[in-house]
């Protein structure tokens, strides 16, 4: 959905020397069991990331799909909002902090930042990697319960990226509550599942009876038109795959497709994309059939022909997760 960055190269460099020291096949392993256990139901006192080796190799693996997914859906809110810049940002459970490397990449320049967790060696090694990011110097790298009894200060965006599913209902109805309660903006992002659609689907309802407008990915703040156990709606990021990428799944693709689901909502004045592409478009001899969430709570497959003349070409340029028709159209 988003051009390379620079801070995506600085992050992938930084992540690099992590491993110095650590054997590949002990990286590999903690991968694996990292994988099958930190998306499940964890107490949030009770983090699974229980040391530096632990972090290390996680942050390797999921630190750059995690930034990518989060910045794509920062650029659609900075597409809905624009001339805004955040003066201040709280990324909660943001672990290693990718989400605070996303906002640096949509509008560069010093914030106050605070990175809340609840693992001590998560925050550490986000510190030490956000070294190499100036815009990160003075960020807060804090340890917090991530529930019903955190406290928020104001601020202007909240950040909260693969984090609900660790919680419980009462956790997460209480975290999306009290993000409300104290930002101008909010922004969730979950994996692109059914499960984590329906997690974002609730956030994004309890966002809009606060008062907030969904400024991305809908073109609206209606109901969602997608019936749930029928479909689902997510999106596609494309990550560069390390080397430790590829040992522990295998194959030899430099990129891998990172799926996820999201609600960027906000207090302030926001204009949306007219409509929203929500699969990859399909091009064909002379057309291009793009499906698209519409203003009127309808998803609709539209059909741009060679006649539609210079719309036809941005059809063919357009992307999963794009506005429709751009903004010059």
């Amino acid at each position: 959905m988003t051009a390379p960055v620079p801070q995506a190269e600085t992050l992938r460099s930084a992540l690099a020397g992590l491993l110095d020291g650590l054997p590949p096949k002990r990286a590999a392993q903690a991968v694996d069991r990292l994988i099958a256990t930190y998306r499940g139901a964890t107490p949030t006192d009770t983090p699974i990331l229980r040391d530096r080796a632990d972090v290390a190799a996680y942050a390797a693996y999921r630190m750059p799909a995690t930034f990518e997914a989060v910045h794509a859906a920062l650029e659609a809110l900075a597409e809905a909002v624009p001339g805004w810049t955040p003066t201040g940002h709280t990324d909660v459970g943001g672990g290693t902090g990718a989400a605070t490397w996303a906002v640096t990449a949509t509008w560069p320049g010093d914030r106050d930042v605070t990175v809340l967790d609840w693992s001590d060696p998560a925050l550490a090694l986000g510190r030490e990697i956000a070294a190499a990011n100036p815009a990160l110097k003075d960020a807060r790298w804090q340890r917090a319960r991530i529930g019903q009894d955190l406290a928020l200060p104001a601020t202007d965006l909240v950040t909260v990226s693969y984090v609900l599913n660790e919680l419980t209902p009462a956790d997460r109805t209480a975290l999306v509550d009290t993000a409300a309660a104290s930002a101008q903006t909010v922004v969730i992002v979950e994996a692109g599942t059914p499960a984590g659609y329906a997690r974002v689907i609730e956030a994004r309802d309890r966002l809009i009876t606060a008062g907030f407008r969904v400024a991305a990915p809908c073109p609206h703040s209606a109901a969602c038109p997608i019936v749930p156990g029928e479909d689902w709606c997510h999106f596609s990021a494309r990550v560069s795959r390390s080397s430790l990428h590829r040992q522990v799944k295998g194959g030899s693709l430099p990129y891998e497709d990172e799926k996820f689901s999201y609600v960027a909502a906000t207090r302030l004045p926001v204009t949306p994309a007219p409509a929203r592409v929500i699969r990859r478009p399909q091009i064909r001899k002379g057309q291009v059939l793009l499906d698209l969430c519409e203003p009127d709570q309808q998803i609709a497959r539209r059909t741009v022909t060679k006649r539609h003349g210079d719309l036809y070409k941005a059809a063919r340029d357009a992307d999963w997760g794009d506005g429709w028709p751009p903004a010059d159209h």
